[in-house]
């Protein structure tokens, strides 16, 4: 190995990291210093430690995309990086959270990233609830592309969608079987990344993402599940926070700083009530707000 290596982060697992370089060798890694933020899909580089026999990560290269999140204290933190696509997945069981779907939806606006819904277990069934929503995202401009990776269903159609150079996450609750549909595309999925990564699997498994090849040349990145999700405050767009009901709603406002909560005049409050817009949607759109303006006031203190 020479001093420094470029490579692509496949896996983290808290602060361990698996490095793929060029030549497929995958490297045990971990960021040099607490202040260097990795994450998968990295593209990073390495440099040995022969001292301690370890291989430290000194450099994240710039990344062509990432999908970033709100802490605790209102600042951004990346997820994953250097994505061409978002896959949120929802499911029947556990009965699909709309909320934390739509903030997905809009990180992933903020991110300038194509988004389409994966809707997985459809051998369950879809009941007139999650039809409804799935309308709602329909008529915002969602894909939504169903499947089942128990049965097999779909997983054709969810395949032709990854193209080649795609590099795409999965996304969304807990449950909800992101981890069976890479199974499903990859049943070789248990050893295509190595005994580096079941090394590390039992004791990380809840901070665990994972990167795999899939053989016509595209990439899919299984994430952790999660039980809420919040955006980075930073990325959101001010006005519409994301929400393209929003963006096309907002010309007909009577201020153009309208926030869209109790102003007058306010066209997408109007809509909403009126039942132009989906009530929930809206709804989503307000708790975001809340939320944005609470961790924006976080991140002044």
């Amino acid at each position: 190995m020479t001093s420094t290596v470029i490579g692509r982060v496949i896996a983290t697992f808290g602060r361990h990291l698996v490095v793929r370089t060029a030549d497929g060798a995958e490297l045990r890694a971990r960021p040099f210093g607490r202040s260097l933020a990795v994450v998968c899909g990295d593209e990073v580089r390495c440099r040995l430690d022969p001292q301690h026999e370890e291989v430290h990560v000194i450099e994240v290269l710039p990344r062509s995309s990432a999908l970033w999140r709100a802490n605790a204290r209102g600042g951004a933190e990346p997820v994953v990086a250097n994505l061409t696509q978002l896959l949120v997945v929802l499911a029947p069981l556990p009965t699909a959270d709309s909320f934390v779907v739509d903030r997905y939806l809009c990180a992933a606006t903020a991110a300038d990233m194509p988004a389409t819904l994966i809707v997985n277990k459809s051998d369950l069934g879809i009941d007139a609830a999650l039809a409804a929503e799935l309308d709602a995202y329909a008529a915002a401009g969602y894909a939504a592309l169903t499947c089942s990776a128990a049965s097999g269903a779909g997983m054709t159609e969810l395949l032709a969608a990854l193209g080649p150079g795609t590099v795409a996450a999965l996304v969304g609750q807990s449950g909800v079987g992101k981890s069976s549909l890479v199974r499903r595309l990859l049943p070789q999925v248990d050893i295509a990344v190595g005994e580096l990564v079941r090394a590390e699997e039992g004791r990380h498994t809840t901070t665990a993402a994972r990167l795999f090849d899939l053989p016509h040349g595209a990439a899919l990145i299984d994430s952790p599940g999660v039980r809420d999700f919040a955006p980075a405050v930073s990325a959101l767009d001010e006005r519409t926070l994301g929400f393209p009901e929003v963006a096309r709603l907002a010309g007909g406002c009577r201020f153009s700083d309208c926030r869209h909560m109790r102003e007058p005049g306010c066209a997408v409050r109007a809509a909403a009530e009126g039942g132009s817009w989906h009530a929930r949607r809206y709804e989503s759109y307000r708790r975001l707000r809340r939320l944005r303006e609470q961790l924006a006031a976080g991140r002044g203190r």
